[in-house]
């Protein structure tokens, strides 16, 4: 009999979180020191993500608790940023064209000491595997957030072939399973994903080894407080002066 239950999907979300915790701490010190060695250079966090892979991408970029060095790169910055017309945000397989990803770049305020972070479950798609190597080419340390099981069974969409996984300096295996979704329906298919459960707790990871070294190291880390906290906005702005035109705050 199929469980498909609140406290079923409890399980297996708890059993991806305990994979995480006990095999990727290693690989977020490792990129923790990648991203504490870039800020030290003057450089931000270029992160990127499509479809859910969003919300991770919003953990590390730009929220309460967060670091401020940190720049979102969204699909939406082709038309804010580049002019391109709206439409081609309707397109819902934007993400799969390899041919936005220089342009993506191009859009973007970059540095030589940047550090990229990009998210994606399957690890495949065009603009996904496009921009890491993009960001490869142009010398940036770049950090992968990644299902390597989903990753290791499908087929790139690049040209080149190539994943995610397979470009970065530093992989965090976000635990999830093939399809992302937990729990099995008796026809077929899963229902109730994990990967951003789990990745979100791996861009938490890395703020948190982030901080420590910089707290280690004698200096003041530059982290958001909350806007909806006595003090916040002046605070923050203050911070986001010494990185005037490198970080985008939209919605």
């Amino acid at each position: 009999m199929n469980d498909i239950s609140a406290g079923a999907y409890l399980v297996k979300a708890q059993e991806a979180i305990d994979r995480v915790a006990s095999t990727q701490l290693e690989n977020v010190a490792r990129a923790a020191d990648l991203m504490v060695e870039g800020i030290g250079r003057g450089g931000v966090i270029q992160v990127f993500g499509t479809g859910h892979s969003q919300a991770v991408a919003m953990e590390i970029a730009g929220r309460a608790g967060g670091l401020i060095p940190a720049n979102r790169i969204a699909l939406r910055d082709l038309v804010l940023e580049n002019g391109e017309s709206p439409s081609i945000l309707a397109d819902p397989h934007l993400e799969r064209d390899p041919g936005l990803a220089q342009r993506l770049y191009d859009a973007t305020p970059t540095d030589p000491s940047d550090v990229f972070v990009i998210i994606s479950n399957s690890g495949i798609n065009g603009s996904i595997v496009g921009l890491a190597s993009v960001a490869k080419e142009n010398g940036h340390p770049l950090i992968a957030i990644t299902s390597l099981d989903h990753s290791g069974q499908v087929e790139s969409r690049h040209p080149s072939g190539a994943k995610l996984s397979e470009l970065a300096d530093v992989v965090l295996d976000n635990g999830g399973p093939f399809g992302d979704a937990a729990l099995p329906l008796p026809g077929g298919g899963a229902v109730c994903a994990v990967s951003t459960i789990t990745s979100a707790l791996l861009a938490q990871f890395l703020t948190a080894e982030v901080v420590r070294r910089l707290l280690d190291a004698g200096e003041e880390p530059p982290v958001y407080l909350s806007a909806n906290v006595p003090g916040g906005d002046s605070h923050n702005d203050a911070l986001l002066k010494r990185y005037e035109g490198r970080i985008r705050r939209g919605g």
